[in-house]
């Protein structure tokens, strides 16, 4: 199987797949196949209270799509819901996901939902992230670009609570202020993630909150 990203940050991602090989996939990724493919729509691998955990609490859809090529040469294009990049991380390690995040995985890997707790769920980031169960490749979606960096041991890294894409469990994180009173009123940056190598973290340079509160002054008004 071969595959490559195209188009980013408004990207998709197109596999040629040969006869035998398969794609699990977000139930609204696919923008197109082309050669013989056969599309088997059914829930997460761990059955039906892995996949209502997923959707209830991790935002993913119920079902997935089983992409299996029937022929040589297939293609098929797949891409996210946000307006970003899309990555590729070779899974050997469990990583957390940011909800909303998956787009697809090769056969060996699938999802389950991770509890932050209540100290970390609570400001900005979700309750329950993702975690990946298994090993090979997971196609992910961020808001904007997606930036990888390595994390030594001990070295931190202070992260805005919506900028987070994917982290690798070796590291460790908490949620902490950031400034004081005025930055907390006026900087917007109060509450922000203070996470601890070693590890791999990807970030996104822009996140939906924002995109939104820039929206807010152009809708309409509501008239009583």
């Amino acid at each position: 199987m071969e595959y490559e990203i195209v188009k980013n940050p408004m990207g998709l991602i197109q596999f040629t797949m040969n006869k035998g090989e398969k794609i699990i996939a977000e139930a609204a990724a696919m923008v197109y196949m082309r050669g013989n493919i056969e599309t088997e729509t059914r829930m997460r691998k761990g059955g039906f209270l892995k996949s209502l955990k997923a959707m209830a609490l991790g935002g993913e859809s119920f079902f997935v799509n089983e992409f299996t090529a029937q022929e040589d040469n297939c293609r098929l294009g797949l891409t996210g819901n946000m307006l970003g990049d899309i990555e590729v991380i070779k899974i050997d390690q469990e990583f957390i996901l940011n909800s909303g995040a998956f787009i697809g995985s090769t056969i060996g890997l699938t999802l389950d939902t991770k509890w932050q707790g209540f100290t970390k769920g609570i400001f900005g980031t979700n309750m329950f992230m993702l975690k990946t169960v298994g090993t090979g490749d997971i196609f992910v979606n961020g808001w904007g670009g997606i930036l990888k960096t390595e994390l030594k041991p001990r070295e931190k890294m202070i992260l805005d609570n919506y900028q987070l894409v994917a982290l690798s469990s070796t590291a460790d994180y908490r949620v902490t202020k950031h400034g004081g009173f005025k930055t907390t009123l006026f900087g917007g940056e109060a509450l922000v993630m203070e996470i601890t190598g070693p590890g791999t973290v990807y970030f996104q340079t822009k996140n939906l909150m924002e995109f939104v509160r820039a929206l807010i002054p152009y809708f309409p008004k509501s008239r009583h």
